[in-house]
């Protein structure tokens, strides 16, 4: 009798990692990811402590529960991390990303970005003769649908921040 073995289906998750703010810590933990082949779909590092003595990292990835799992025990194991949460399986979350939309347009091409922008609670924070650059936030979903609709329009560049996320209550992970 012969075994099938199946590779385990690769699942989205949000890691948020409290770290010490100090040199080498974001080389450490991205290092445990290419180690393992898997790649960052999003990445933001922020100082959260008024002395800036600890660091939040927000990690956007996918892999198999499996892989996901080692990782955060990887993770764990570092020295100046404090704490690992995947917000995926945690329980509710909150994800929230900015971006920054530039669209080049005139005549009705520009009416549409504005009506367009106005939908989707994007606000221009750019304004010429020829173009527009609009802010947007939201979760990642809401700003991809965005972009689409720019493409058609006159889209000239994107700049994103990757996403944020947090538990949704009153404790903080």
């Amino acid at each position: 009798m012969t075994m099938k073995i199946t590779e385990a289906a690769s699942e989205r998750h949000v890691l948020a990692v409290t770290v010490d703010n100090e040199p080498g810590i974001l080389a450490k933990i991205t290092g445990l990811f290419t180690a393992r082949g898997y790649n960052i779909d999003s990445l933001t590092v922020a100082d959260i402590t008024e002395d800036h003595a600890v660091s939040r990292i927000t990690i956007v990835t996918n892999g198999p529960p499996s892989v996901i799992d080692q990782i955060e025990a990887q993770l764990e194991r570092l020295v100046p991390v404090h704490k690992v949460t995947d917000l995926t399986t945690a329980g509710p979350h909150v994800e929230r990303e900015l971006a920054l939309i530039k669209v080049s347009g005139t005549g009705k091409k520009r009416v549409e970005a504005l009506r367009l922008a106005d939908i989707f609670r994007a606000r221009p924070v750019d304004t010429t003769i020829e173009s527009f650059i609009f802010e947007i936030t939201g979760p990642p979903e809401k700003v991809d649908s965005f972009i689409a609709l720019m493409r058609e329009l006159g889209l000239v560049e994107v700049g994103r921040t990757g996403i944020v996320g947090m538990m949704r209550g009153a404790q903080a992970v």
